[in-house]
């Protein structure tokens, strides 16, 4: 019996073998699977966006003030029988005190800032304890300058945290008689008085809430009241002054204000 190679011949067989190869060979050069390498990147996402917040004045505030007053000696006033009058001079004294206010900034960041303030001070003013009618001494029982305040309106412009600004409007004060004007015949004036006031000054954010300032007033008060005139004492041969001049005096003070609300 003939076998199936021996009928085939040598090329039959060699051709039967190839063709047999071929499928046991596939699975070995099929493409072997992409690397981590070759495939496509993927892009990061882009940041989150953040805003940064923009400054504004904008706010209720209170805050704490201290300086000094200038030139409140306030000038001369003239009686009718003696003549000219100079109470002695106060040229210089400690104040301080404390304000609350309102901002509202009209752009926030940079832009017209307008409000209102009212402030209290003390001062160390005092009373002029002696003066002059002509060139004669006598002593001044007109009312003391204490203490005095403020209602201002202000307006002024911000580069972000730093502000400038004018301010004015109304000014008051008050003080006291000294012990020996109850012993006096003529009208005292009282000690309350009234006038006006305008400045302007500098104010600096330093965080969100705390800001720093730096302000210049100019405070003029009438006499508001009294007979303004001189009382001769027999028993001390003194005259006694029972003026109240009007007070002017300039103020230059530092402050720090906390906002309670930022918008």
């Amino acid at each position: 019996m003939t076998r199936p190679t021996e009928a085939l011949g040598l090329a039959g067989a060699l051709a039967l073998t190839a063709a047999l190869a071929v499928p046991l060979a596939a699975p070995l050069t099929l493409p072997s699977p992409a690397s981590a390498a070759d495939l496509p990147r993927r892009a990061a996402p882009p940041p989150a966006f953040t805003p940064v917040p923009v400054f504004t004045w904008t706010g209720f505030y209170a805050g704490v003030n201290a300086g000094a007053g200038f030139g409140g000696g306030g000038g001369t006033f003239t009686d009718a029988t003696y003549g000219t009058v100079t109470p002695g001079s106060r040229d210089a004294a400690f104040v301080g005190g404390g304000q609350i206010g309102y901002n509202y900034q009209v752009t926030p960041g940079s832009g017209l800032v307008i409000g209102a303030e009212a402030d209290i001070q003390g001062t160390t003013f005092g009373r002029p304890r002696s003066g002059l009618v002509g060139t004669t001494t006598f002593t001044d029982i007109g009312p003391s300058l204490d203490w005095f305040g403020t209602l201002r309106g202000r307006f002024g412009y911000a580069f972000d945290r730093f502000l400038v600004y004018g301010t004015g409007g109304f000014a008051y004060g008050g003080g006291s008689h000294p012990a020996n004007a109850s012993s006096s015949t003529g009208t005292l004036p009282g000690t309350f008085r009234t006038g006006w006031t305008a400045g302007g000054g500098v104010e600096y954010a330093i965080t969100e809430r705390l800001s720093a300032r730096i302000e210049a007033l100019y405070v003029s008060l009438d006499r508001n009241g009294g007979s303004g005139g001189l009382v001769y004492d027999t028993g001390t041969n003194a005259y006694y002054g029972l003026g109240k001049p009007k007070a002017e005096f300039g103020v230059v003070r530092a402050g720090l204000n906390y906002r309670f609300s930022t918008d």
